[in-house]
């Protein structure tokens, strides 16, 4: 049964995109949209890994096809983002902080030692992390990370993400788009965080920045 025939399968919108992908190429399909997804962040994983695990449980294709094609565009994905990163490089970067107002040269400098020393973990539960799973390539390739570690720890945190939520289309079969609410709310409570802790940076930064005017102003 191709899942393009099941009563609960998207006809539109990025789903059926994702969805006609699978059909047209099966498991590569899949591997595909995910690839695309690191570049286009509105076509949500949440959404096509659930769905590649219910077109695995119609026997489009297997399950660990599923599970090998989607973590393969995860990697393929990455890798593009990890090639801007290393073309950027550190001096184009550091010549746009200095350009920008509350951000302070010492700020990218205290970033690139804590990614040298962190990038590891920080690339394998940063693909765990919605958002960040695009993001976190670009500062491996900025740092120059050397590419076997960033394969082997962006293998292995993409194949952890992705086998949760394909696994849980495929057990869900014909509810599979169940995952995706709960998969929001992780989204929002990180884009929460994120926006509080930026929000607290740069409040601290323009209170320091102020105190040390006064002296100047009096």
């Amino acid at each position: 049964m191709s899942v393009a025939d099941s009563r609960s399968a998207p006809t539109d919108g990025l789903a059926g995109w994702a969805l006609d992908l699978m059909d047209r190429l099966g498991g590569v399909g899949a591997g595909l949209a995910i690839a695309l997804e690191n570049f286009f962040p509105p076509l949500p994983s949440e959404v096509i890994l659930p769905l590649a695990g219910f077109a695995a449980g119609l026997g489009s294709f297997s399950l660990v096809g599923a599970l090998f094609w989607t973590t393969l565009g995860s990697v393929v994905g990455a890798l593009g983002l990890y090639a801007l990163g290393r073309w950027v490089g550190e001096q184009r970067i550091r010549a746009a902080v200095e350009k920008l107002p509350l951000v302070d040269v010492e700020d990218l400098d205290r970033t690139t030692a804590w990614f040298q020393r962190h990038g590891r973990k920080a690339v394998f539960f940063g693909r765990m992390v919605p958002i960040f799973r695009s993001l976190i390539s670009i500062p491996a390739g900025i740092t120059a990370m050397p590419i076997w570690q960033f394969l082997a720890f962006t293998a292995t945190g993409s194949l952890i993400w992705n086998s949760i939520f394909v696994l849980a289309g495929y057990k869900l079969g014909e509810n599979w788009s169940a995952v995706e609410p709960y998969a929001q709310v992780l989204q929002y409570v990180v884009i929460a965080v994120v926006v509080a802790v930026v929000g607290y940076g740069l409040a601290k930064r323009i209170r320091a920045r102020r105190r040390a005017a006064e002296p100047e102003a009096g």
